[in-house]
Order: C-alpha cells, then structure tokens, then sequence
C-alpha cells in the first residue's frame, strides 16, 4: 500500500484553511498520480492504491467541510465518491481471485478445477469493473475533476490583506 505523502507546511500556527487547502492538494495530488495505468488488470496493487488515496481525500474533504462553498464541496465529494466506487467494483474482484489462486495452490488437482472456475467468474467481474473504472476515469477527465479540486482547495485560503502578505 503506498504511504500518505506528508502535508508540507503544517504546524499549530497554520490557519484551518490553509490546512485544508493544503489537504486536499495533497490527498488530490495523490489520487491522480496513482492513476497512470490503472486499468492494467496485471498489477492489482495500482488500483488499491488509487482506491486508498480517494479514501484520504474524502476523509479531508469531509473533515475540512466547512472551509468550502457548500455548492462545488457537494459536487466534488460526489465525483470522488463515485470514483471510489468505480475503484471498489474493480478492487473486490482482483481480491478475490488473489485469494483464490492461493487456495487453489493448496488443494488436489481435481478439486483446484473447481477453484478454477470460480476464478473464472470473478475475472468476468473484474473486466466489468475495469469498465466501469474506465468510464468513471473519462468522467473524472470531462469534469475536470482535478482542476475542481484545485480550485476547492485555493477558496479555503482566507484572502489576506496586502499588509498582512508584506509582514508574512
């Protein structure tokens, strides 16, 4: 699983809306980067990780919810939530047949047949996902997504004075 990048720049002195700006550029910045090939169905850890960093993201959205205008934090929170969906229909399956394949290992050959089999079935399943995680992918592009969540985060910096950005 890929470690949480750490949020430059935090310390008790920071404003709370600089930290959640600084949040969700990060935990953002993350979900992206884990998506370069992520439909590569051959290493199964690009989508758990993907997966993880849309969890960290939400959890900053919602925690810093109240630094945000209600209207796009609403609408971003749904993208994202509908991305990590499309995440999990693709992750449940790859979990699956991981675990599958070591039991089979483990059994007699005509009873690792049947394993197999069902095996089979969730690779069915995880093609569907991949579709599905494709499309929410393309969505996510459409939407501009990432530049939404850029723009989140910039409205939760409180706006300071001239004289206050000469002292800082």
């Amino acid at each position: 699983m890929a470690k949480a990048a750490p949020i430059p720049g935090l310390d008790s002195d920071t404003r709370f809306g600089d930290a959640a700006a600084a949040a969700v550029e990060v935990r953002a910045g993350e979900v992206f980067a884990h998506s370069e090939n992520v439909l590569d169905m051959s290493d199964i850890e690009r989508v758990h990780d993907m997966r993880v960093a849309t969890r960290r993201l939400r959890a900053a959205l919602e925690v810093f919810a109240t630094c945000f205008p209600k209207k796009e934090h609403r609408r971003v929170l749904k993208d994202v939530k509908a991305l990590a969906d499309a995440l999990g229909e693709r992750r449940d399956p790859d979990v699956a047949i991981e675990e599958l394949t070591k039991v089979a290992k483990k059994l007699p050959k005509a009873d690792a047949a049947g394993v197999a089999s069902l095996a089979a079935e969730h690779r069915i399943e995880q093609e569907g996902g991949n579709e599905w995680l494709a499309a929410a992918l393309e969505r996510a592009r459409d939407t501009g997504l990432e530049e939404r969540l850029a723009q989140l985060a910039a409205s939760a910096r409180p706006v300071r004075a001239e004289s206050d950005e000469a002292a800082g």
